[in-house]
């Protein structure tokens, strides 16, 4: 009986096709892997800048606090009487906008922690 009559595949050719298959698979996974990275650092570049942004709010409650006790000093230098309850204003001014910061802090945690 002749060789190449035979309904066997030969095995020579049966790995060959294998390691051609395979050579294809890891192609496509390497084109898909590196897909996947391309869109992981576009994800965490995106969360950078949203915590970038978000941190803008800490410089603004320094400000805003800035200005608290800058109208404190103000009122305190033009009535020297109405001292406490100037002085009382001043602290609920201060816990508000140090609050403001806080959650400008908690955004810029959350965008950079859970998503």
């Amino acid at each position: 009986m002749d060789v190449g009559s035979s309904p066997i595949i030969p095995v020579y050719l049966f790995i060959d096709t294998l390691l051609y298959n395979l050579r294809i698979i890891q192609t496509i996974f390497n084109l898909t892997l590196s897909q996947n990275l391309k869109i992981n650092k576009m994800t965490e570049a995106a969360k950078l800048i949203g915590a970038g942004a978000a941190t803008i709010g800490v410089a603004g409650s320094g400000a805003g606090i800035g200005t608290v006790f800058a109208g404190l000093i103000q009122g305190y230098s033009r009535n020297p009487s109405l001292k406490q309850q100037l002085f009382t204003y001043a602290i609920l001014g201060f816990a508000l906008s140090e609050a403001m910061a806080l959650f400008a802090l908690m955004m810029a945690f959350l965008i950079l922690f859970t998503f």
